[in-house]
């Protein structure tokens, strides 16, 4: 009669447990000698010759040690002929595969991989070229802290080439910080950066309506900022041309479009109303542009001949803008671009027969000053200015009230000086010709100062 063993699946388990736990690597290192040393005493295998070689120590070797251990305990109790079968290896561990399903358009495989290095790499490297992956990698893998490294170096690197991208993600991850530092990079940068390259194209139409809605806006004239959205316009009407056009050339496109109704009038520039109602076009005096802004047929009769009326009004009340209330809003602009190699620089303007310069000083290398004085009609600067523009005001006064701003860029924030509102008649002689004297203390170059006036009934 043939007996059963009852402690054969339980042997088993124990022989299976007993070659997981241990289980060696190919070359022991010293925090495994003891393990080895109780392993070759357990199995009455010669520790030196373990020790010699280990490769040699295989898993089928111990589970072949421990067979032949519990057969010889089975014959001594009387159950040897019992104990048969192959003691089978466990089946090697299965590689696990991971599947992530990514609609994210800005994820490449090598952003995935560099944001997947966060996991063990505190500092991983990051490629400038790869940032917008990074970022929406780490979005979705939802690694907050190298979001936020991602949204840091896309503020610090603005550039006329990718500040329409960064906008763009700030807006689509709802990261405020992006917006804000495209906005304000903008407000600087419109005109006397962006407006010169061909990335003008680029700029987002929502972005730039809040830049020129912005009274921090840096321009060097109203007129300035009117031929820079021209271009704009321009360059989105043409998207074959891949260099920035002459002024004129843009000038006789407008010039050029059928005359029946103004652009703005048109299916085409009705949805741009609201960028150009954004501009001051009060503020535009010269007899030579006021000329232009007829001849290229782009705005509303109705705006001009307001434009027109107002300019002829103020001119009858002696500089008086009676359609001027708010500074911030309504103020005429100019302004310097004070840069590296300047140590003075100033600028010549010419209103309703007022004559004045705005003019910065450089005393050291972080101190800085700006102010603007009226000047004579009879100095030698303005007499282009006067054959210019014609009018010259005899008045021996005239109220001003105005504000000073300068902004420089340090350490990837903006730092603002500002003279505050200030009320003051201007004469022609000192100190009483000379406005307040703004002062800056900055490390940034360079540095956008503008000048915003109005003329007040007085």
């Amino acid at each position: 009669m043939k007996m059963l063993n009852p402690h054969k699946p339980r042997l088993e388990r124990r022989i299976a447990g007993a070659t997981n736990r241990w289980r060696l690597p190919r070359q022991p290192v010293s925090g495994d000698l003891l393990a080895l040393s109780q392993l070759c005493k357990a199995l009455s295998i010669d520790f030196d010759e373990a020790l010699k070689n280990p490769h040699r120590l295989y898993v089928s070797q111990i589970q072949k040690i421990f067979s032949e251990n519990l057969k010889n305990k089975a014959v001594q109790n009387g159950e040897a002929a019992h104990l048969t079968g192959k003691i089978k290896e466990r089946p090697p561990v299965k590689k696990m595969i991971i599947s992530l399903k990514i609609n994210d358009p800005l994820v490449t495989k090598v952003a995935f991989a560099t944001a997947l290095k966060n996991l063990y790499m505190s500092e991983a490297e990051i490629n400038m070229d790869d940032i917008l992956g990074v970022l929406a990698s780490a979005h979705i893998l939802q690694f907050s802290t190298l979001f936020q490294r991602c949204v840091a170096m896309m503020m610090s690197g603005l550039t006329p080439s990718t500040i329409k991208n960064v906008y763009l993600a700030g807006c689509k991850y709802k990261e405020e910080q992006l917006t804000t530092a495209c906005e304000k990079w903008l407000e600087m940068n419109l005109v006397p950066l962006v407006g010169t390259q061909i990335h003008l194209r680029k700029i987002p139409q929502e972005l730039l309506h809040k830049v020129l809605k912005s009274p921090r806006l840096f321009t060097f004239s109203e007129f300035h900022l009117l031929k820079i959205l021209l271009l704009w316009v321009y360059l989105q009407l043409n998207h074959k041309i891949q260099t920035i056009p002459t002024y004129e050339t843009v000038l006789a496109f407008f010039i050029s479009c059928p005359r029946k109704s103004s652009f703005l009038d048109r299916d085409t520039g009705q949805s741009l109303i609201p960028l150009f109602l954004c501009l001051r076009l009060h503020g535009i005096t010269k007899g030579k542009d006021l000329e232009e802004l007829r001849h290229m047929n782009f705005f509303p009769e109705s705006w001009l001949v307001r434009v027109i009326a107002n300019h002829y009004h103020a001119l009858e009340s002696g500089g008086d803008m009676a359609h001027v209330k708010d500074l911030t809003a309504q103020a005429v602009r100019f302004g310097l671009f004070f840069s590296q190699e300047y140590t003075t620089f100033s600028k010549m303007i010419a209103i309703y027969g007022f004559f004045f310069e705005i003019k910065g000083t450089k005393h050291d290398t972080t101190s800085y000053s700006f102010y603007m004085q009226r000047m004579r009609h009879t100095d030698v600067e303005f007499s282009s200015l006067v054959s210019e523009h014609g009018p010259v005001s005899l008045r021996a006064e005239r109220l001003v009230k105005y504000e000073i701003r300068a902004q420089a860029l340090v350490d990837g924030k903006w730092q603002e000086f500002r003279t505050g509102q200030i009320m003051q008649k201007f004469g022609l002689i000192k100190p009483s010709c000379k406005s307040h004297v703004l002062k800056v203390q900055t490390v940034g170059i360079p540095i956008y100062a503008s000048f915003s006036f109005i003329f007040p009934i007085s």
